[in-house]
């Protein structure tokens, strides 16, 4: 049996979908940047048990048997970071900031790909207030297109450096997080951390789409309540 529902026949099917008129070449760019996107979720999922089995008390001996490399090599890949609390569709954010970056060529991850991160997650809560307030998801694409710098000369391969204020609106969206009670960081507290990143181009953004952090942190505290009473995803 597979261990997963899907095939190469279904990932070239679906990239041939989506690029209908493109040359090979460019088929090529594009199947390199999604089996980048494959590969950084792959890390995700593994690091998401390798988290389940510390707090069931598996010792980094037994995590490295089950990964198949050493206590020390596991320690030092899976130990806790930045991302731990973040909610699965958060994270899954920060993959497509990662795509986004690239996409664009660029050799870093700002701000503003974070914004386009939380654009691509519509399963977000960050997603449905950024809607709820522009009423516009083109006008919001528009406003960090105009904030992007020029696209480089070819993507990068492998890792991506998140910038200074990036990760300091990292750090606000944990702190975020922390001040509204909340065990868990999702795509509505990095939104909140962007905007707190008060120099950023993602803040700037926010602001001149009318965006307080007031307000924003208001309509967070009421709508994650909303959605766990629902039991929705955040």
């Amino acid at each position: 049996m597979s261990p997963l529902d899907i095939s190469l026949a279904d990932l070239i099917a679906r990239l041939d979908e989506d690029l209908p008129g493109a040359g090979e070449l460019a088929r090529i760019s594009e199947a390199r940047l999604r089996a980048q996107t494959l590969s950084d979720l792959g890390d995700q999922l593994i690091d998401h048990y390798v988290s389940k089995a510390k707090k069931s008390g598996a010792s980094w001996t037994e995590i490295g048997d089950a990964i198949g490399v050493s206590k020390q090599a596991a320690q030092q890949r899976h130990a806790p970071g930045p991302f731990e609390r973040y909610t699965h569709l958060n994270r899954h954010s920060i993959v497509l900031a990662q795509e986004a970056a690239r996409t664009h060529k660029h050799d870093f991850i700002g701000t503003e790909h974070l914004l386009l991160g939380l654009l691509g997650e519509p399963h977000g809560l960050a997603y449905e207030v950024l809607l709820a307030k522009t009423a516009s998801e083109q006008r919001i694409r528009d406003a960090i297109e105009e904030a992007l710098p020029p696209a480089g000369e070819k993507a990068l391969r492998g890792h991506i450096a998140f910038r200074p204020e990036s990760k300091a609106a990292i750090e606000q969206a944990r702190r975020a997080s922390d001040d509204l009670g909340h065990d868990w960081v999702g795509t509505e507290h990095t939104l909140l951390g962007l905007l707190r990143t008060e120099e950023s181009p993602a803040a700037r953004i926010l602001r001149g789409l009318g965006f307080t952090p007031d307000e924003l942190r208001e309509t967070i505290r009421i709508e994650t309540a909303r959605r766990s009473a629902a039991g929705d995803e955040r």
